[in-house]
């Protein structure tokens, strides 16, 4: 993509997040599905944050499409979360999961538990059963909407509400980047809506079961995720700040 389109797309951006200002998670989802029919789709993990919005969306009855990223190593609580949003909302949420002709390579060659054993196992592990599959799921897609959080993570302050994603060339949606916890578990209570009980048990950030354990009293959010590595800039990949 040449640098005019890229600062055109952003300029687009920059447009909506004006024109969202002000407006309720629901007002701005019906704005943006109304500016790009057809074309909004929601990724869920079945994390707290990302059961608010899908409660929006279901509840509120928006034209947006909802998937989620099958890794093959979920924790069985977050199929159970899956399984009871489905049912509560009579939702429709399509299923990627990764290539086998990029995991059974890795797998067979590397090991399934490859990704303890250094940085670059576990960015491959991440790439193959997590970032590929998100862009098989956003081709063709306007507007990406996520449950992405400024608390969970330092790097994640450097994100907008409303942004131009580069590496998946769509708008982006973060309708909960200021939220705390907090405010979320309310919302959570206040309109009944599933979420997933290991939240209770000091989980914050529910990805694969390998790769995620609760955090201890002290610990950063971020600390129950690859918690072999170092701190600094523990992302999966999906998430890329521009």
């Amino acid at each position: 993509m040449d640098n005019t389109i890229i600062i055109n797309n952003q300029q687009i951006a920059t447009s909506i997040l004006y024109q969202i200002n002000g407006l309720s998670i629901h007002e701005s989802l019906a704005l943006l599905t109304r500016e790009f029919p057809g074309k909004v789709t929601f990724s869920t993990s079945f994390s707290i944050e990302d059961q608010v919005i899908a409660h929006h969306i279901l509840a509120g009855a928006l034209p947006v499409s909802i998937f989620t990223l099958d890794t093959g190593r979920l924790f069985a609580e977050t199929y159970s979360v899956w399984s009871a949003t489905t049912a509560k909302y009579g939702a429709a949420i399509k299923a990627y999961y990764p290539d086998r002709d990029l995991v059974e390579p890795f797998v067979l060659e590397k090991g399934p538990n490859a990704f303890y054993e250094s940085v670059a196992n576990r960015k491959d592990c991440c790439y193959i059963r997590k970032v590929e599959p998100l862009k098989r799921a956003l081709k063709d897609q306007a507007v990406w909407v996520t449950g992405l959080r400024a608390e969970h993570s330092p790097e994640r302050k450097d994100h907008s509400i409303i942004e131009w994603d580069d590496g998946n060339k769509v708008i982006k949606y973060n309708p909960l980047l200021h939220w705390d916890t907090a405010a979320v578990r309310e919302y959570i209570d206040r309109n009944d809506v599933p979420y997933n009980p290991l939240h209770d048990k000091g989980f914050v950030s529910i990805g694969c079961a390998p790769c995620t354990r609760a955090i201890r009293a002290g610990e950063d959010f971020r600390a129950g995720r690859w918690w072999w590595e170092e701190s600094a800039k523990k992302e999966c990949g999906l998430h890329a700040a521009n």
